[in-house]
């Protein structure tokens, strides 16, 4: 067995499929299937059992995963150590975060990063739910709570304020709103109640529990639906300079104060490109958020 073979091993695990792992590999399906079972004839083991929904690690596989990981790790932190701490960033990193932070938050952080590092593929993941590290879905990943289990490192990245919203059209033809008891009167914007993926997220208890009249799992799509006059919602303040037809509304009254966090697998803090990344990514958020929320 060599690293190839875990290579591949790990294409599959993490995309539970032949031709999605190919795809990655660029290698046909039948090369990466074959390629598999080689390496199966080899350890001496079933590594995956194979189902109409894809391929799924067995418990030797999974304990083979948890080599192979160790082994990506060392060999992604020796080939950094050989490039040098001195050279700019080069290769791909993926990043997973929330759909809201990835649109309004991360494009001038990251290309000022891309910028400064040509060598650099940064691939945004931005997905309304909880990314998986351990598949190594991303390299690292923003989230808005602290992730309970799994081998991870947290940093907390920053706080940031939510207000109630609504477009200037809208509160100019409907009943002024001056208090929290006057939200009875209009429709709601908000998140879909049972695809809720984080409990951050859920901001209906600061509304009375009014129920959304409008609702989206996408913190953008909800934006867009208050800027076309839908009625009132949450919105991030970093997203409204991006959205000048929105205000705040009753901010005095109602504002929520949530959280981003960075997570990281737990080996991953050997791979010093990773680490210099995250530095980057770090002080860039903390900069842009200032800097958007003084234009509210």
């Amino acid at each position: 067995m060599d690293w190839d073979d875990l290579r591949v091993f790990l294409a599959v695990a993490r995309a539970e499929s032949l031709s999605r792992a190919g795809k990655v590999l660029r290698l046909d399906p039948a090369t990466v299937g074959r390629r598999i079972l080689r390496l199966e004839e080899a350890m001496e083991a079933r590594l995956f059992n194979k189902s109409p929904q894809g391929y799924a690690l067995t418990e030797s596989g999974a304990r083979l995963m948890d080599h192979a990981l160790r082994a990506e790790t060392a060999f992604v932190s020796a080939a950094d150590d050989l490039r040098g701490a001195s050279a700019g960033l080069t290769g791909q990193i993926r990043l997973g975060a929330p759909d809201g932070c990835a649109n309004y938050l991360l494009p001038g952080v990251l290309s000022a990063i891309a910028a400064a590092n040509p060598g650099l593929e940064v691939q945004i993941v931005a997905l309304p739910r909880v990314f998986n590290l351990t598949r190594r879905e991303a390299d690292m990943a923003i989230a808005v709570s602290r992730p309970e289990t799994g081998r991870l490192t947290l940093q907390k990245l920053t706080d940031y304020p939510l207000h109630l919203a609504a477009s200037r059209d809208y509160l100019a033809r409907v009943p002024e709103i001056r208090c929290q008891a006057d939200l009875a009167l209009h429709p709601v914007v908000g998140y879909i109640a049972d695809m809720i993926f984080d409990k951050e997220l859920d901001y209906q208890a600061e509304l009375s529990g009014s129920h959304p009249a409008l609702s989206s799992n996408s913190a953008p799509v909800q934006v867009n639906l208050l800027r076309a006059g839908a009625g009132v919602g949450m919105v991030h303040d970093f997203a409204l300079p991006a959205a000048p037809e929105l205000v705040k509304v009753i901010p005095d009254q109602i504002s929520l104060t949530r959280s981003f966090w960075l997570i990281r697998h737990a080996d991953d803090g050997r791979v010093e490109r990773l680490n210099r990344f995250a530095e980057l990514l770090v002080q860039g958020i903390r900069c842009e958020l200032q800097r958007l929320e003084a234009l509210t």
